[in-house]
């Protein structure tokens, strides 16, 4: 059937779904949104068995798809993120105030349980600065690594556990949402203030200093730097000087040249041959170069006896795990996602959050401490070529016969070439590009980075991050409380309705107000969406009257509401009534499933009548319009009717096409 010419398409009013159908729905909605199971339907038990395997393993979808061709790319990445793997992991345990070993130890098993649980094909595994100062830092609230070493990296031993813990918990429970929370500025800022900290920190090296501050904020550390200007050897800055120059160098010789990448992932490794044949043969520490000291041979003893779960100390090593569990997931986890997109690939989130716990706790369980997928190494497994997986194998393998081997020689390394490695790949992570760009686009991002750089340079890593994640979490309570609702016009020669803002163009439809309210409808939106309509009908009467025209119809637009609760139901009840009590009509367009089971269970669909839900915009404006140019036609036929108050048998007929029940 059609009113004014046009077609009016039908709406359906489907028996509302039971509780239960509604709360699958949504649960699977909420954790399964990749439905990660449509690939098990249709399948023999044995193929879903199969399936399921490698779903839950990795390892078995792409191993028994394995050659020699993949493996010779394989070796090259492997061979060459274990050149980056050895310096790196004595620095950056250096960071975390733990014996140097541990950062080999950290490289040889978690790689291995990787390789085993991951969906990146690109990430490489290993530990990285600012978790391993932040966990420093948080432990040490509780136990000083000077006083009570052995305490203290029990402790660091449990910490890792509890990362671990909370990692798994979050894939497998699949709550990757609240990693989410960590904003893209959040990161950026923290990240920055992160290495701004660590560069700082790093002068102890270069200068020489026996004696520094376990406090994490700028104050504190140039204050710990000044304050011991008479122990500064100038001999331990020249070398330092020296080395970090070098590393520069070869990072701007990647960024002019990327085919020589090798150059810049190679470099960490040719300074520490070169920081340890220049200590052992001049006999730096008699001229103030301190050296790492003793390393032992052998691969990664247990230390499951170690862990300590002493109520005194659960509380640090809890508030450890955790935070530091977060940051390296959302580190990790984006670090592979950027990389996979490059690939045209995809990676489970939940995937890779069981992958990391896994590597946690086992690794806390043979003497290494949190590890993740640090950006450096994973960029040199990318340009290297690395195919699949199994790089982190090879690269795992090297990292054994250099603990069984060459470990006695890394005790040569001097503190002053590792602080020099830690200054060069931190100065890369204070991206002032991406700051100006926040800056440029979005100010209140910009607010947000900066919460996290400054509350890290002068409180603390810790203080930082939640100052900015508190902030980016205001941000959202605002967007919720304060939605995005528009009223619409006519776009010129179309049938387009858009917000007359964003397009001052479009004409109003005389007689019938649209407003399209874009949020869900629930208790915190609720006073916010009632108050606008009511200051938009207000508004529209007063221009109305302005111009002799009447506004005898409001349309709703409800294609943007994915949800209602029982005090939106309410509220739309208030609005109704209030728009009736002007004498105009009210209909609604586009009602999404939820939110139509549930004005059909409260009988709201009911009391504005069924002809007056409409499929679109267009249907109900069509509508509309086609009732009002009957009202004017009836009064001028001599009758006496006021169109404000035209009734329900009036106007059905030429709106029965609306309705499901009377086709």
């Amino acid at each position: 059937m059609r009113s004014s010419g046009k077609s009016v398409h039908k709406v359906q009013f489907s028996p509302p779904r039971s509780f239960a159908t509604s709360l699958k729905a949504d649960l699977k909605e909420t954790f399964f949104p990749d439905d990660p199971f449509r690939q098990f339907k249709d399948e023999s038990p044995l193929r879903r068995t199969k399936k399921a395997i490698q779903y839950f393993l990795p390892i078995f979808e792409w191993l028994p798809k394995y050659n020699l061709r993949l493996l010779r790319y394989d070796v090259l990445s492997g061979i060459t993120i274990a050149s980056l793997a050895i310096p790196q992991g004595i620095s950056y345990a250096k960071l975390a105030n733990v014996p140097p070993i541990l950062g080999l130890y950290s490289s040889f098993v978690p790689p291995l349980i990787y390789a085993v649980f991951g969906s990146s094909k690109d990430l490489a595994v290993g530990t990285v600065a600012a978790a391993s100062l932040l966990l420093a830092s948080i432990i040490e609230e509780q136990v000083s690594a000077d006083d009570n070493p052995t305490l203290y990296l029990h402790l660091i031993f449990t910490a890792t556990f509890v990362t671990g813990v909370f990692q798994a918990a979050l894939g497998f429970l699949r709550l990757g949402i609240l990693v989410d929370f960590l904003s893209h500025s959040t990161i950026v800022g923290f990240m920055g203030g992160t290495a701004t900290i660590i560069s700082l920190q790093q002068l102890k090296g270069m200068l020489g200093l026996s004696h520094f501050t376990t406090k994490t904020d700028v104050v504190s550390v140039m204050r710990s730097v000044f304050s011991q200007t008479s122990e500064w050897r100038w001999e331990s800055a020249v070398v330092g000087i020296c080395f970090l120059v070098f590393l520069l160098v070869t990072k701007q010789i990647r960024k002019t040249r990327p085919g020589l990448f090798w150059v810049s992932a190679i470099a960490p490794m040719v300074t520490v041959v070169i920081g340890i044949l220049f200590a052992y043969l001049v006999h730096g520490e008699k001229h103030g170069i301190r050296i790492v000291g003793h390393l032992n041979r052998g691969i990664n003893p247990l230390s499951i006896k170690d862990l300590n779960f002493e109520s005194k100390y659960l509380p640090a090593t809890i508030k450890a795990g955790i935070i530091t569990g977060i940051l390296a997931l959302a580190e990790g986890i984006a670090i592979g996602r950027s990389f996979a997109i490059m690939k045209n690939e995809q990676i489970d989130g939940n995937k890779e959050m069981i992958a990391f716990g896994m590597m946690n706790i086992v690794g806390s369980f043979t003497s290494c401490y949190l590890t993740t997928g640090p950006f450096s190494k994973t960029a040199v497994n990318y340009n290297a070529g690395c195919k699949t997986a199994m790089s982190n194998i090879v690269m795992a393998i090297c990292l054994m016969f250099t603990l069984l081997f060459l470990a006695p020689l890394f005790s040569y390394t001097p503190l002053v070439a590792l602080s020099a490695i830690i200054m060069s790949a931190m100065l890369g992570l204070i991206e002032y590009e991406k700051v100006y760009h926040l800056f440029k686009v979005d100010k209140f991002d910009f607010c947000i980075c900066m919460a996290a750089f400054l509350g890290v340079v002068f409180l603390s890593m810790d203080v930082g991050l939640m100052m900015s994640v508190g902030l980016a979490i205001v941000r959202a309570l605002l967007y919720i409380a304060r939605p995005t609702n528009s009223k619409l016009g006519k776009i010129p020669i179309s049938t387009m309705y858009r917000d007359v803002e964003q397009y001052p163009g479009a004409a109003g439809v005389p007689g019938i107000l649209i407003l399209q309210l874009g949020s869900p409808i629930y208790f915190a939106t609720s006073t916010y969406i009632r108050e606008r309509i009511s200051r938009w009908i207000e508004d529209d009467l007063r221009i109305r009257n302005s111009n002799s025209d009447d506004l005898e119809h409001v349309i709703l637009d409800l294609g943007g509401v994915t949800s209602i609760d029982m005090t939106g139901i309410e509220t739309l009840f208030e609005v109704k009534r209030n728009i009736e009590r002007r004498g105009i009509k009210v209909a609604i367009a586009n009602p999404r499933t939820e939110v139509m089971e549930k004005l059909m269970l409260s009988n709201f669909i009911d009391s504005i009548g069924k002809e007056f839900v409409f499929l679109g915009t267009e249907d109900a404006v069509e509508t509309c319009g086609f009732m009002l140019n009957e009202a004017k036609q009836t009064n001028s036929l001599g009758g006496h009717m006021d169109t404000a108050f035209i009734t329900d048998d009036s106007v059905r007929p030429s709106c029965q096409t609306v309705n499901e029940d009377n086709p």
